[in-house]
């Protein structure tokens, strides 16, 4: 047996060890070239825009009103007699100076004549002491009288006089009792139903509440508001209860009924309490309401949404872009390169869905609504539609 390889074979074998070398480093290399991680490109998030827009806020309160007539009047007898006559039907209207009862008159009528009979005899008696007084005085210059006559003349006209001033009080007395016998309304409005039967005996022995009238034409609506709404109208300097002509608004309300339909009328706040409640915290607040049809009904119990400001030109963004922390309350806007910025901002009131904007924000700038959780500050990002657009565009093909 050879000890030794030929120079041959020694080559042979060198160039298969090299061969098995290099495929072993192509089947290492293909190995690291299927196995090693990928590189992978980050993801650019899609996200919402909503420009910030300028527009005049109107910022409102709701309460709980109560509805009263404008006028309510009590109809009373003001003599006492029997109820002879009603002239009018219950439930309708009446008119000023309507004649609603009448009472009996017979012992009115009398006390009236009688005083006017006493007045014609107190005017005869004065007239006869002027005629003796007027005779009296030029004897008296003729010494054809004594003094004495002369004074008890005079007395007795002076007398006279004062006895026809007291009859006609007397008869200005009956006159007017016997008027009070004719009981009128003494305003426009709805009666109530009569409150005494025919033949009752009525007026200051007995029953004097005829009826009521209610003026509902036009309402007050009354409710109460808490004094941190006083405080931030005065922040504004908005006086409610009073026209300010400076302003293109004033403030006025709205009520709900009972179906929850809006009243079609708005009423005017004319008057406000000047001083808080203490028991409750706050203060008594009254509007004037109109109520042409009669629709709504005193003692009824309504919504009330009052117009309390209006942020003319206010800065508004949707509250859904709104992040609130410890900090402060932030948004994300997108610069002109894409790329998105973390901005805290100072809010003011909310209205609906949207709040205003008092510090950090300009109109026109865009705000991350929709996609805003996954994002920090200096990414890159695209735009995708909205709900609406998508409608929008929808509707457009």
């Amino acid at each position: 047996m050879r000890s030794f390889f030929s120079k041959r074979e020694l080559k042979l074998s060198r160039s298969r060890t090299i061969a098995a070398i290099i495929c072993m480093i192509c089947v290492l290399a293909t190995y690291w070239i299927l196995t090693r991680p990928q590189k992978v490109e980050p993801e650019i998030p899609t996200v919402i825009l909503e420009p910030a827009v300028k527009d005049d806020v109107e910022i409102f309160g709701e309460y709980v009103g109560r509805i009263r007539a404008q006028q309510f009047v009590e109809v009373r007898a003001r003599v006492e007699g029997y109820l002879e006559n009603m002239l009018f039907a219950e439930g309708t209207y009446v008119n000023k100076n309507q004649v609603l009862f009448v009472i009996n008159q017979d012992q009115y009528r009398a006390k009236a004549d009688k005083a006017r009979a006493q007045l014609k005899k107190d005017e005869a008696q004065a007239l006869k002491a002027e005629r003796d007084l007027k005779r009296i005085r030029p004897l008296v210059e003729q010494n054809a009288a004594s003094q004495l006559d002369l004074d008890n003349a005079e007395a007795a006209y002076e007398s006279a006089v004062a006895t026809v001033a007291m009859s006609e009080a007397d008869l200005a007395q009956a006159e007017l009792e016997l008027g009070y016998t004719v009981v009128r309304s003494p305003l426009s409005g709805h009666i109530s139903e009569r409150n005494v039967d025919l033949g009752t005996l009525v007026g200051p022995g007995g029953k004097s509440l005829l009826a009521t009238i209610v003026k509902s034409d036009t309402v007050l609506v009354d409710f109460s508001m808490t004094a941190l709404d006083y405080l931030k109208s005065k922040e504004r300097n908005i006086n409610l209860g009073q026209k300010d002509s400076t302003r293109s608004w004033q403030p006025n309300i709205t009520i709900t009924l009972a179906d929850n339909t809006v009243y079609p009328y708005k009423g005017f706040v004319d008057f406000a309490e000047p001083q808080v409640d203490p028991q409750t915290g706050t203060f008594s607040v009254r509007a004037e309401m109109p109520n042409p049809k009669q629709v709504l009904l005193p003692g009824q119990f309504t919504k009330v949404k009052l117009l309390l400001d209006v942020r003319e030109g206010a800065i508004v963004v949707p509250m859904k872009a709104i992040t609130i922390e410890k900090g402060g309350a932030y948004i994300y806007t997108v610069r002109k390169d894409d790329t998105v910025e973390k901005r805290f901002i100072e809010l003011g009131p909310e209205v609906g869905n949207r709040v205003v904007v008092e510090r950090g924000l300009a109109v026109g700038e865009l705000v991350v609504v929709e996609g805003f959780h996954k994002l920090t500050p200096g990414m890159k990002v695209r735009f995708g539609e909205s709900e609406e657009e998508i409608m929008i565009n929808a509707k457009e093909e």
